[in-house]
């Protein structure tokens, strides 16, 4: 199962059986709204705090995805998953309404396909029959936590990412129809010294690059054998700097089979700056709008690159470097 270092090969090759996405009010308005099986209007979702509107997109992913496997609560094994507000509690207490075994995680926006890996393993290795993995944001949440309140109004550079508000959850099985997860390279935390917390995707481009250049490595795949390489957020700033490392360390991946969520998700026009960007953004576009175009017959084989910057609010007031992370998985009709 383990093919070099860092990279799993999934013999038994679980399924993605059913996927549950939801979204906010900007989302609605973005490139892939047709995607989401569930968008609300407000950011508020009915709730007195957008921490607990953040929760209920959890909640309602998840019962999406149980819905369309037609399986009950006390069906599902495991759940994997977590966001970027403190200690997780929104993925927690969703967790709580769930029921299920939890394994909390926190990878920052790389969250999505760290479970994804975990949750293909599990089923894999005949540990669970029926799991739930996901990752979620949202946009109030986050940038009052990581940044300044939305309320104040504070102008942002032209390198800074608009945080998507949604989640997105994969429901994994050992048997069934649907796509399948065939491997995944674990990353290792990369830091090239960059202290901006406005520039996401310049800090992340180097892990989303040593963690591919594994992948190919360790697999002894070309990239061609993909039809499209994806990575989580790097958005406009970060794919530019991904591209110019791929020249610079001799990896051939076409311009045009490389593609980033945070560029997929929002239309032109939408007042995004670089690009869409936190733990919701691959969850929804990946097991959204790229797994409905692999069940349409569009896409065989996608590689999904999610990046995540380990940074803390703490560790941002204490003047340190911003410590990056990006998890590959393969999915494979």
């Amino acid at each position: 199962m383990l093919k070099g270092h860092r990279t799993w090969v999934f013999d038994n090759k679980p399924v993605i059986v059913s996927t549950g996405t939801v979204g906010g009010p900007f989302e609605a308005d973005g490139m892939l709204a047709e995607d989401f099986d569930v968008l609300h209007s407000d950011l508020w979702i009915g709730q007195e705090s957008y921490e607990k509107a953040h929760k209920i997109l959890l909640e309602e992913a998840n019962q999406r995805a149980m819905e369309k496997a037609g399986l009950q609560q006390e069906q599902i094994q495991f759940f994997l998953a977590g966001d970027l507000v403190n200690q997780i509690t929104p993925t927690s207490f969703a967790s709580r309404t769930l029921g299920a075994p939890y394994f909390g995680l926190f990878g920052a926006c790389s969250t999505s396909m760290e479970g994804l890996a975990l949750g293909a393993y599990i089923v894999n290795t005949k540990g669970a029959k029926y799991l739930l993995t996901g990752a979620s944001s949202h946009n109030a949440a986050v940038e009052k936590q990581f940044r300044y309140p939305t309320e104040y109004g504070a102008q942002k550079p032209p390198t800074s990412q608009w945080t998507v508000t949604g989640a997105g959850v994969a429901l994994l099985s050992d048997t069934g129809e649907g796509p399948r997860v065939t491997s995944a390279t674990i990353g290792r935390v990369v830091d090239m010294g960059m202290t901006d917390p406005f520039n996401m995707g310049g800090a992340m481009a180097p892990a989303a690059v040593d963690t591919l250049e594994a992948h190919f490595r360790e697999r002894d795949l070309d990239p061609s054998y993909y039809d499209l390489i994806v990575t989580g957020d790097l958005a406009q700033i970060g794919r530019e700097i991904a591209l110019d490392l791929f020249k610079k360390h001799g990896l051939p991946i076409e311009e045009e089979k490389f593609r980033d969520c945070g560029l997929m998700i929002y239309r032109d026009g939408q007042p995004v700056l670089a690009g869409g960007s936190g733990a919701g953004c691959s969850a929804t576009v990946v097991y959204g709008h790229l797994l409905n175009r692999m069940k349409k017959g569009e896409l065989k084989r996608i590689l999904v690159c999610a990046t995540g910057a380990l940074l803390s609010p703490l560790s941002f007031q204490q003047n340190e470097t911003i410590p990056c992370i990006a998890h590959a998985v393969s999915i494979e009709m």
